[in-house]
């Protein structure tokens, strides 16, 4: 859905260092990373960055009681107790009953609800982790029942850790198996599938949703999304044996009463690394035997699927937390970078804002990102000089929040800087044994959003 909503709490940081830019502008909230409250971070020495993420996605059947197929008014707050126990948390069909499922649970970061039936979406994530460039999209095609309410996926830059982001997906395509319905899920399909390419190409990511998809059914395009996105299913992988069922062949159905991982649900888990993060799925889980009632009746018409994923940053890379406005479009450095990555040239543009970034590489190739206004600036870097530093500043122009200043510092003592300096500041210093690189962050004809990557000298 287009709706934007705002975050429940702000981003941590791993370490703070206040600075001072000078001047001042309006830095009010929209959603922008690292304002004012999350100044810096300041690293001297390489820290190990890895970790386990418990992962669950669940249709909570809220639709109103009257037709639902469960018992949410009874079920939901059992709901929110029983997902604490879990990192990271996708619902769909959150509607009538959400206040129950956030009064229950205790998950730091969670999406404010779109609204009950027939205004919201029905999904949302609650996290232990921070996120950033939170989105809700709604889909081009529904059929019958579907379009009652304005179904369509989420997406948002879940933040592990410094510089450690996974972009994160939630979805709920068109139920039902008529013909109708049936091209309407392709297009659903179809569109996070061209959505993922553009906004997560290069990126490591989790999509964990209500697919409403089976493999074995002929009319259903879910290969699509691991055949143009290069996500792995952590059923096939992990209970399959990466043997993915035939188009056509019977069902994978299992009794409720017996349900086992074989089961082919079409609750689902997908991920993909990429050269900076690796992503480990393990300990895969249909069915968890607490998400029942006290008479043993499943809490949901769906039921629990969860993975545990262990992640961990390649010791080839480092990069610093982002810094800016969540507009302009969604970019990343990281598949063009190597460990043989050197950084020959800095050319920045800017006057009032910081226009544009760019990076000329050792092997010709050039990092650039934003527009063509403001002064150009360049600065050639001799041998053996790298940027070991950062210095921004950000503020607001047109209500939205942008870079207002860079200042590159390298280890030889000397600066390139563009843009207005305001109260609004972030300091990032390159852990020892690495240099920056590339960059990653938004832009259009300006730069709103910036965050950067090191190679290992």
């Amino acid at each position: 859905m287009k709706t934007k909503f705002k975050l429940i709490s702000s981003l941590f940081a791993s370490s703070l260092l206040l600075l001072s830019c000078d001047n001042s502008s309006d830095t009010s909230n929209d959603l922008s990373v690292n304002s004012s409250t999350q100044k810096a971070s300041n690293l001297t020495a390489r820290i190990a960055v890895s970790g386990n993420i418990l992962a669950l996605t669940y249709n909570v059947a809220g639709l109103p009681a009257i037709i639902s197929s469960s018992s949410p008014d009874a079920n939901t707050a059992k709901i929110g107790q029983l997902i604490r126990n879990y990192d990271i948390v996708n619902v769909q069909e959150d509607f009538n009953y959400h206040a129950k499922l956030y009064e229950n649970d205790n998950h730091p970061f969670r999406t404010a609800t779109s609204g009950g039936v027939p205004f919201g979406d029905g999904m949302n994530t609650l996290s232990r982790y921070s996120f950033v460039d939170f989105e809700r999209v709604k889909w081009n095609s529904c059929n019958g029942t579907d379009c009652l309410t304005p179904k369509g996926f989420t997406f948002m830059r879940l933040r592990l850790k410094e510089g450690v982001y996974v972009d994160y997906y939630n979805a709920h395509p068109n139920a039902g198996s008529a013909t109708a319905d049936l091209n309407a899920r392709k297009s659903n399909i179809a569109q996070l599938s061209n959505y993922m390419k553009i906004k997560s190409n290069g990126n490591a990511v989790i999509l964990m949703f209500d697919s409403n998809c089976r493999y074995t059914r002929s009319g259903d395009n879910i290969r699509l999304l691991m055949d143009n996105n290069g996500l792995t299913d952590a059923w096939i992988k992990l209970i399959r044996n990466n043997n993915i069922p035939a188009l056509g062949s019977p069902a994978l159905d299992c009794d409720a009463s017996n349900i086992t991982n074989t089961c082919e649900e079409v609750d689902k888990i997908f991920y993909k690394s990429n050269n900076q993060i690796t992503l480990t799925a393990s300990n895969f889980s249909i069915n968890n035997p607490l998400f029942v009632d006290g008479a043993g009746v499943p809490l949901s018409d769906h039921f629990p699927t969860a993975v545990n994923f262990a992640w961990s940053q390649n010791d080839l890379y480092t990069a610093s937390d982002l810094f800016g406005g969540p507009h302009g479009d969604i970019f990343s450095d990281i598949t063009l970078l190597s460990a043989t990555s050197k950084v020959n040239k800095i050319v920045l543009r800017g006057g009032n804002r910081v226009d544009k970034v760019s990076f000329v590489l050792s092997n010709g190739t050039t990092l650039s990102h934003g527009g063509n206004g403001g002064t150009e600036k360049s600065l050639v870097l001799n041998t053996g000089e790298f940027i070991n530093s950062v210095n921004m500043c950000s503020g607001k122009k047109d209500g939205r929040t942008r870079i207002f200043y860079i200042e590159l510092k390298t280890n030889q003592n000397r600066t390139i800087a563009t843009g207005t300096k305001t109260s609004d500041v972030f300091n990032y210093i390159v852990p020892a044994g690495y240099q920056i690189t590339g960059f990653f962050g938004r832009s259009a004809t300006e730069v709103d959003q910036l965050g950067f990557f090191g190679v290992s000298l």
